[in-house]
């Protein structure tokens, strides 16, 4: 996936961040930065939300001119407070009475190990290609094996990895390389997943390379990021996004299990709605057999910048417009640098309470080793 911001105008980066530009508001793929009087309070930019685990604004390779500090431990966290607002907060969803890991209605996921449910279980975290390639990094990655064996020991299950990027000439990015971290994260016990950020113009190449992804590395499951919006018609959009996930599980067969990534029901049906209006929350089951919302509260208004309530509402408004109240979901909280300790201890209790499957964190290169531990429970 590639696609949102790693955190507000406080945060300015090239590498993570469009250009904030003009009166009113600068549209990429997975960012749009509002300056207006309306939804956040008067004369405040706010960061609204697209998803991506690949944080990864459209400038962002185009701007980089020079290569991100290499670094061998987790970095540090940097936390910034929040505007104040004066809006209202909306309700509260109530957590269900449950707390058991819900079963996927179809057979699916009903064995273990690769292809299965079992590397969504559990702890996860997220590697975008401006992390570990060459080719996006100038050279400089700050994820290679040295990494990978932090990740093991800060007790992460699964790695989830971009395989691709829609402005490289390569199916697979960098392949030996990527088989390289792949091949360390399995010596450590660690599931991979593979992840891709289609942008739905050309679905035909949008279905090569998942398909590529998804047979010629070893993973142990493939993630589709959803949130590209290329396709300015919303109608078309979702022709396309369902075409392409039905000929990816036709591609795939009836056995694999896949992921849709999908943008914060929050940010779609309460923040801003007009981001991606009649999104087919119910239809993409259909295709995939679990859902990961990249629920990232630190780009959120106050009222919504809580990890508890804001994990606890995407899963809930997930399964009631899917559906599916057994959907298993694993909420991608974050962005790592912009939450505390406390805040992901509340995404921790959220997710055990509505009987997620499991959690991540969206990235590891801008996560602490307070933060892993925090999460330690959830380990399956």
């Amino acid at each position: 996936m590639a696609g949102v911001l790693r955190g507000v105008a406080a945060r300015l980066e090239p590498r993570r961040l469009g250009v904030l530009a003009g009166a009113l508001t600068v549209a990429v793929i997975d960012l749009v930065v509002v300056v207006t009087a309306s939804e956040d309070g008067p004369a405040s930019a706010v960061a609204a939300e697209a998803a991506g685990p690949a944080v990864e604004a459209r400038s962002r390779a185009q701007t980089t001119t020079t290569a991100p500090p290499t670094t061998t431990t987790v970095p540090s966290t940097t936390t910034t407070a929040p505007a104040t607002t004066t809006t209202a907060a909306p309700p509260t969803t109530a957590a269900p009475t449950t707390t058991a890991a819900p079963t996927p209605k179809s057979g699916r996921s009903a064995g273990v190990g690769a292809w299965s449910l079992e590397p969504y279980r559990g702890l996860g975290a997220w590697v975008d290609v401006y992390d570990w390639t060459v080719e996006k990094t100038n050279g400089a990655p700050t994820v290679s094996l040295d990494q990978i064996d932090a990740m093991a020991a800060a007790g992460v299950q699964t790695l989830y990895l971009q395989t691709g990027h829609r402005t490289s000439g390569a199916d697979i990015m960098e392949h030996q390389r990527q088989l390289d971290l792949i091949n360390r994260a399995k010596a450590h016990g660690m599931y991979v997943v593979g992840w891709y950020l289609p942008m739905l113009e050309d679905v035909d190449t949008d279905l090569h390379r998942l398909v590529a992804a998804a047979t010629r590395l070893p993973l142990d499951g493939l993630g589709v990021d959803i949130e590209s919006r290329e396709v300015a018609d919303v109608a078309e959009r979702n022709r396309r996004l369902l075409d392409l996930s039905g000929r990816l599980r036709a591609a795939l067969g009836p056995d694999k299990v896949i992921s849709a990534i999908t943008p914060s029901a929050v940010h779609v049906q309460e923040v801003n709605p007009a981001f991606w209006p009649d999104f087919p929350w119910a239809q993409l089951t259909a295709s995939y057999d679990v859902f990961q919302p990249m629920a990232y509260w630190s780009v959120r208004r106050p009222e919504w910048r809580d990890g508890e309530r804001y994990i606890a509402e995407n899963i809930d408004r997930i399964r009631a417009a899917t559906g599916r109240p057994d959907l298993p979901v694993h909420p991608v909280g974050g962005i790592a640098d912009g939450v505390s300790v406390p805040e992901v201890e509340g995404m921790l209790r959220a997710s055990a309470a509505r009987g997620a499957v499991g959690l991540s964190l969206y990235d590891w290169r801008t996560s602490n080793p307070a933060q892993w531990a925090a999460l330690a429970p959830i380990r399956r």
